[in-house]
């Protein structure tokens, strides 16, 4: 083995979409970085679908962005088709989706971090972890070549022990076309970590020039929807529609027909799968009184005719999966470009880590992405930019970074991570988030722009546009407040006519321009919102409140559960696996009573140590 020459502050292992984030958060914040991938030219490749965004995702990478990070920013600059999802309903539940050219995103990704300070990028594969008195110092790759570092941040994705099936066949990879990595999963079990299975599954892509597009409904985009709270060039031609497909009575036979050959029915699959993007075999098998499911063609970018079927991930035989795309609506001579798979992997149950993402068993050492059971890449990229920052963090001897779920899903995504048994992969939806009429995608830079800032990730012109949009909306809210108009003979106050439900701020700048002020839409939108929904957001902050007296009540790190008279055994067993820091955290865990979380009270004040 060779060691080279250059020691580094943050290795990054894997550039995927946590790695992509977790080296570029660390390196701005000043720590000499390493981005290690198995190959230079599929970073943050986009292995499934060809979207960014969704419900609750979308969510996700709009706070990606108020802090500092990059994929809103590339997805803005890739995106071919772009929506408001919900849009017809409340403003908590609506969020951004955009299609993306997959290459270009990829590419782009490339460049931003190629040309990012105190960042070098080197294609390695990595096959032990090297750690010295329970703290990781390095790593050691097949090339025989040791990289050293004052923290590692693993972001392995679906590589580690990756098999994909199809039918009866399985293939050892990370993804199709890519090597599995075998020998992480081997040091990281001898390092003393749990590891499981889980598993997920990409449908076909077929050919456009076989698509018939007169039998389907074509669905356009929509203007004025964007990732980045920053003015960022739109590179590319986002006026392209999506389709929408159907099964028919014949694609469930053909799918019930050989589910024998199924390796999610046949039993070869171990691991468990996600429960919200279930394959064409479950949906068949599940809904077996549907007589029809809904699929949507996506393009896969703007300079080649593959399209993605999404609805349709499947691991039956690629005979079978001719018969059953070409029994669809529209694609009765559909050809095949890519097979479909279900992919199996190796995760690390995230009871194993800390807030930071941090592990508990190692110090220095991060776990992200896939490799903590989420599935996505807004989960992973978030995931990674939290563990950079606080990588860099640690280095520099500043405090942790962690965010309250009443502040971001971010929060509530890892939050979820540290305090339940994660059984299937973790998908983010807003119906996981109990404040999320605070946590709307419109507010994400008025809630995190600041840490941003911070953090070093938000530079003061950026800070201060956010600053001046927070005081216009706070000075707007007061001046409605106390300002009256007198209709019909009543006297109103502005704010009173904002907040009925027929009055819109737009409509009220027509009928009272002297009296409404236009701010744009992102501004109006805002003093808007906090009129309106001023009750229910008052009695989310009181909420709150409540919780943050528990927060406030530390746990030590080895503090003795089983000693606690009075814990139920399973509150106990659970308690002790998880470690939670706090009683906040400890009543968030499944299996832990309010009357647990009070006998612990009691616990902690009597011996606090």
């Amino acid at each position: 083995m060779w060691k080279y020459p250059i020691k580094y502050d943050v290795i990054v292992v894997g550039a995927g979409h946590a790695g992509s984030e977790a080296a570029h958060a660390s390196s701005k914040m000043g720590a000499k970085t390493l981005l290690l991938t198995m190959n230079l030219d599929t970073i943050a490749k986009a292995s499934c679908n060809p979207s960014i965004g969704g419900i609750g995702k979308g969510h996700i990478v709009k706070e990606i962005d108020a802090l500092g990070g990059i994929m809103g920013k590339i997805t803005d600059r890739t995106g071919i088709h772009f929506r408001m999802l919900n849009a017809s309903k409340g403003w908590a539940v609506r969020a951004p989706r955009a299609q993306i050219d997959k290459a270009q995103y990829s590419l782009e990704m490339k460049k931003l971090l190629e040309n990012t300070l105190n960042l070098d990028l080197k294609q390695f594969i990595v096959k032990d972890l090297i750690c010295k008195n329970g703290c990781i110092i390095g790593v050691s790759t097949i090339e025989g070549v040791i990289f050293e570092a004052k923290s590692v941040i693993l972001s392995s994705g679906t590589f580690m022990k990756g098999l994909m099936h199809i039918g009866d066949k399985n293939i050892a990879g990370g993804r199709s076309g890519d090597l599995s990595s075998n020998n992480l999963s081997v040091s990281l079990k001898n390092l003393g970590f749990e590891i499981k299975r889980l598993k997920t599954g990409t449908p076909p892509r077929i050919h456009k020039r076989s698509i018939d597009f007169t039998k389907l409904t074509a669905q356009y985009p929509d203007d004025n929807v964007k990732f980045s709270f920053d003015d960022v060039e739109q590179k590319l031609n986002f006026k392209i529609p999506c389709y929408i497909s159907y099964t028919t009575k014949q694609t469930n036979e053909i799918v019930k027909r050989d589910l024998d050959k199924s390796a999610l029915f046949s039993g070869r699959i171990e691991g468990v799968g996600p429960r919200y993007c279930p394959s064409i075999e479950d949906k068949v098998v599940k809904f077996a009184k549907k007589e029809k499911h809904q699929a949507f063609l996506e393009p896969e970018g703007l300079n080649t005719h593959e399209y993605y079927i999404n609805g349709l991930s499947s691991s039956l035989p690629f005979s079978t999966q001719v018969k059953f795309i070409q029994s669809m609506v529209g694609l009765e001579k559909a050809e095949i470009m890519r097979p479909a798979y279900a992919i199996e992997y190796d995760y690390m149950p995230s009871h194993q880590i800390y807030p930071t993402m941090e592990t508990k068993l190692i110090k220095n050492l991060y776990f992200t992405g896939q490799l903590n059971g989420t599935t996505g890449y807004e989960e992973a990229a978030a995931q990674g930019l939290i563990a950079g920052i606080n990588a860099a963090n640690k280095i520099f001897e500043k405090g942790e970074f962690i965010l309250k779920r009443d502040e971001s899903y971010i929060a509530v995504m890892i939050d979820d991570l540290i305090t339940k048994e994660i059984l299937e992969p973790y998908r983010m939806f807003t119906s996981r988030a109990e404040y999320r009429l605070l946590l709307r995608q419109d507010n994400a830079d008025l809630r995190l722009r600041e840490y941003g800032y911070k953090l070093g990730l938000i530079d003061e012109k950026r800070y201060k546009k956010v600053k001046e949009k927070k005081q216009i909306i706070e000075r707007e809210v007061k001046r409605l407040s106390k300002t009256h108009k007198t209709i019909e003979g009543r006297s109103y106050s502005l704010k009173k006519l904002l907040s009925r439900v027929d009055n819109s701020y737009e409509k009220l700048i027509k009928n009272y321009p002297d009296d409404f002020k236009n701010y744009g839409k992102e501004i109006n939108d805002q003093i808007e919102l906090e009129i309106k929904y001023e009750g229910y957001i008052k009695r989310q902050k009181k909420d709150v409140q409540k919780l943050k007296d528990l927060e406030k009540i530390k746990i030590p790190k080895n503090f003795n559960f089983e000693k606690v008279l009075g814990l139920k055994f399973e509150a106990k067993e659970k308690l002790m696996k998880f470690s939670p820091q706090n009683l906040e955290i400890a009543s968030k865990i499944n299996g832990v009573s309010f009357a647990d979380i009070s006998i612990l009270m009691i616990a902690l004040q009597k011996n606090p140590n």
